[in-house]
């Protein structure tokens, strides 16, 4: 069984008929106090009540979080109970770092084209601000023999080898696994590896906060993007995103001083995306379901790809490598493109990518092909912003692209478009869109 390039199996297409995020807050501001699952349960009640779906006619939910709750690992199946739907609805979660709730998509987009289901919502969220803490492993050891203990000598004694610095308690990890670095020090790799400069990687900020707070201004986030009430007395409402910066220059730029490497570094505060708190979500539909539950398709999912290549070379290339490959599923170059989606984890990776999009020589050698992807119109890049002045929650990142596309499809009345993501793990993630 394969999907052709109509994004077709058996007769059977997904398309996107709705979605909603959250305002994307900078962590440790208005949503410190709120979980990942209530983040995530918040924006699909909200997304269900707006779309008039029956819950009816919900089959299952897909949703991932790249940091979760112990006490809730599964938040897919957490939000439904919590929203109280049907407990016949299946839910799932998913993880592939920042292309979590693309992953989300695609999977939901699977259940559908196979007849598994007819009615997905997918998505995704993530809070850097009550992120969970474990135990250093002496002190997790002591718990443990503490517990098995069959009396209160015994429980005291367990904790005998335990010292102070065993109490502290240890963070997600933010570097790699398997090499060591953290994501910064790769980009700052990245940009001496391919010749990107400082003064290129804030001018490529200033345009995103640019093109963010003219989006805002113009109104094409209102609808998608909801009124949050903040727990627990609910008095204070979050309406906005909190991270553009309209009043950003390239001179407040150039003040900051490098992160990653203080000395020689070009990777600032300024040019990365912020960690950052929100959800959001998407409902997908069979396309012929759609028009019988009443909905609208504002696009159809033509192909995806997910590529993955050694963390330890250039992390944060997976874009230039799923790209190809979902191109030809769809029978399309990048010619064939209205609108391309990038996320901005640092403003060296993307200008990494594009250089290699245009690159036939990095063609040649890395993708084994005479032609390269293609050169990036600007004007059809990353129109109303990106990461890097919207905000990174992991989870979120992939469905929040995917909803701003879908709407301005919905709004040309025709097009095509093609969202993309780096990943930890040198992930790289392609999904294409058209009207």
């Amino acid at each position: 069984m394969s999907i052709n390039p109509n994004g077709e199996i058996d007769g059977r297409r997904v398309v996107v008929v709705d979605g909603l995020r959250s305002p994307f807050l900078k962590s440790g501001t208005e949503f410190s106090n709120v979980g990942v699952i209530e983040l995530g349960a918040t924006v699909v009640a909200e997304l269900i009540q707006r779309s008039n779906l029956n819950q009816e006619d919900l089959d299952a939910i897909v949703f991932g979080a790249v940091v979760p709750e112990i006490s809730g690992p599964n938040i897919a199946r957490e939000i439904g109970l919590s929203i109280g739907l049907p407990y016949s609805v299946d839910a799932f979660s998913v993880s592939r770092a920042c292309a979590t709730s693309t992953q989300s998509v695609v999977s939901g987009a699977q259940q559908i084209l196979t007849g598994d289901a007819d009615v997905v919502i997918a998505g995704g969220a993530d809070t850097l601000s009550r992120p969970p803490m474990t135990y250093q492993d002496n002190l997790v050891d002591a718990m443990m023999r503490a517990n098995a203990a069959k009396d209160l000598q015994s429980r005291i004694k367990a904790f005998a080898k335990v010292r102070p610095r065993d109490l502290a308690p240890n963070p997600p990890a933010i570097a790699e696994r398997t090499t060591g670095e953290t994501m910064g020090e790769s980009a700052e790799k990245m940009a001496r590896e391919n010749g990107i400069t400082r003064e290129a990687q804030d001018a490529f900020a200033l345009r995103s906060h640019e093109y963010a707070a003219a989006a805002w201004d113009e109104g094409i986030y209102d609808d998608e993007v909801m009124s949050f009430p903040v727990p627990p007395e609910y008095r204070t409402v979050v309406t906005r995103d909190n991270i553009p910066r309209p009043d950003s220059t390239l001179e407040k730029l150039a003040s900051l001083r490098p992160v990653f490497d203080r000395r020689y570094g070009t990777v600032t505060a300024g040019n990365s995306s912020p960690l950052t708190d929100g959800a959001s979500a998407v409902i997908l539909m069979e396309e012929q379901s759609a028009k019988r539950l009443g909905f609208t398709a504002k696009a159809v999912i033509r192909s995806w790809s997910f590529a993955s290549i050694n963390p330890g070379w250039q992390l944060l290339m997976g874009p230039s490598f799923a790209t190809p490959r979902a191109l030809d599923r769809a029978g399309m170059t990048l010619k064939d493109i209205d609108i391309i989606d990038m996320h901005e984890a640092f403003a060296a990776q993307i200008l990494s990518n594009v250089q290699a999009f245009e690159s036939k020589s990095w063609a040649k050698k890395y993708l084994d092909r005479d032609t390269p992807i293609g050169a990036i119109d600007m004007d059809r890049f990353n129109i109303y912003g990106g990461s890097l002045s919207l905000g990174h929650p992991f989870g979120a990142t992939g469905t929040r692209q995917i909803l701003t596309v879908a709407n301005e499809l919905d709004r040309r009345g025709s097009g095509t478009a093609l969202i993309t993501q780096c990943a930890a793990g040198g992930i790289g993630a392609a999904l294409v869109l058209e009207r």
